[in-house]
């Protein structure tokens, strides 16, 4: 009987393995992050090679060799990811270093592509995974895209140009680890889900005094948020309209240099990774901050000084001449400030205005500091965004003229708190005046 024991427990394991082998063994998370990544990679790389090969076999690029035109697309994704590149060796043979540089201008509307691919990644690490095994997936991930940085950095140095391989190690993992959370947080559906901690019971668990301010505190920064987010959408639609208008100038550029079918699709695309950027530029124009173009050339509402620039399309709509009203365009950032105004009012509870009117006997005094600290708070918030936006926004072309662009980010960023914040302020007094809801009638 003992032995008949023993072979039973040795045939269950075997059992076990048949079993494994006809449904499928499971893969581990750590590996399924990496396999999840690598996907991204893949894809990434392959949207940025297709219009590289086309250019490349239609005789747009001097250099014969195609291992080139790989590294260069290697560049390309580390540039997006936001890795400085140093430029070499682009100038006359007589005086090799005459346009050698740092290349640091992130054309952002490609590095939406490693974002959107790795919110993918992260939303199925989260679906294949429990909440307390989340991290192997995501760990996987990221060490794995780190790997992959460097290997790109490393394969991709040549004659034209190099990087730091730490910094192509490193830099890239701040996209994936943005989107590889951002996407998991989607799929969980809750933070609570995704790490196993309930924000909602620990809330109810501290003091209310400290709830209340939490909740103020938080709602003045979804008004800074909405403020800002409202300037750039203004920002978006000015610069639509603006090209719009002079779409006759930018067509003859177009015609000028006449880079033929693949050539202009080429230059169009490298034009719209731009239009993001570009955003931003309208955005510190309109503030009156203003920003650069390059040496000597300075554009804003309150001043325009364009020097020479390269000829692309879409610089042929910028503001030239004398505009008598163009002071009008600074109201603009102060209309995102009322939507911001507004929102506080009906999504937001005031509760330094009731900790100002236990204080203060005359309600028009506790009112006034109320919204004054509020519309200062909010400006804050609204004109830290905006130092994040108008960074990701400058860089340097490393050729010639073309080494500072970008929005004067403190400049801008003190207009934005001076505007946003005046707009939060007439925002939140003139919403009662159009609301219908008895709560705030009354």
């Amino acid at each position: 009987m003992a032995t008949l024991k023993v072979m039973s427990r040795e045939k269950k394991p075997m059992k076990a393995v048949m079993l494994r082998l006809r449904n499928g063994w499971p893969m581990p998370l750590a590996l399924q992050g990496v396999f999840e990544i690598l996907q991204s990679v893949v894809f990434c790389l392959a949207l940025i090679m297709l219009p590289l090969v086309a250019v490349y076999f239609s005789g747009g690029f001097l250099e014969d060799s195609f291992n080139v035109i790989l590294q260069f697309a290697g560049f390309v994704w580390l540039l997006i990811h936001g890795v400085p590149i140093e430029v070499l060796n682009l100038g006359p043979e007589a005086d090799p270093g005459s346009v050698s540089g740092w290349l640091t201008l992130i054309p952002l509307g490609l590095s939406l592509l490693p974002f959107a691919f790795s919110l993918r990644a992260g939303r199925r690490i989260a679906r294949a995974s429990y909440t307390d095994q989340l991290w192997q997936g995501l760990l996987g991930a990221f060490m794995a895209y780190g790997a992959i940085g460097a290997a790109v950095g490393s394969l991709s140095n040549n004659s034209y140009g190099r990087v730091n391989v730490f910094a192509a190690t490193f830099i890239p993992l701040i996209i994936a680890a943005v989107g590889l959370i951002i996407g998991a947080r989607r799929e969980a559906g809750s933070w609570a889900r995704l790490f196993g901690v309930d924000i909602a019971a620990y809330i109810q668990r501290i003091s209310p005094h400290r709830r209340w301010a939490g909740s103020y505190v938080w709602h003045v920064v979804v008004a800074g948020f909405l403020g800002y987010v409202a300037a750039v959408g203004i920002s978006g639609l000015l610069l639509t309209v603006n090209l719009a208008l002079h779409w006759t100038e930018v067509a003859n550029v177009y015609q000028e240099l006449r880079p033929g079918p693949i050539g202009s699709a080429a230059l169009t695309l490298v034009q719209l990774s731009l239009i993001p950027n570009s955003v931003f530029w309208v955005l510190s124009w309109i503030s009156g901050g203003g920003f650069t173009l390059g040496t000597g050339s300075t554009l804003s509402t309150l001043e325009t000084t364009v020097g020479p620039l390269p000829s692309i399309p879409m610089l042929a709509s910028l503001p030239t001449g004398e505009m008598a009203h163009q002071w009008l365009f600074l109201l603009l950032p102060v209309v995102a400030g009322i939507m911001a105004g507004w929102y506080f009012l009906r999504g937001g509870e005031n509760h330094l205005e009731d900790w100002f009117a236990r204080r203060i006997p005359f309600n028009m005094l506790s009112l006034g500091l109320s919204t004054a600290c509020l519309s200062l708070f909010t400006g804050i918030v609204a004109g830290a965004l905006s130092l994040i936006g108008s960074w990701l926004s400058s860089g340097s072309l490393a050729i010639g003229r073309l080494v500072d662009i970008g929005p004067n980010m403190w400049l801008t960023a003190g207009a934005l708190v001076l505007q946003v914040g005046v707009g939060t302020a007439i925002g939140y007094l003139i919403a009662p005046l159009f609301e219908t809801d008895p709560v705030l009638e009354g």
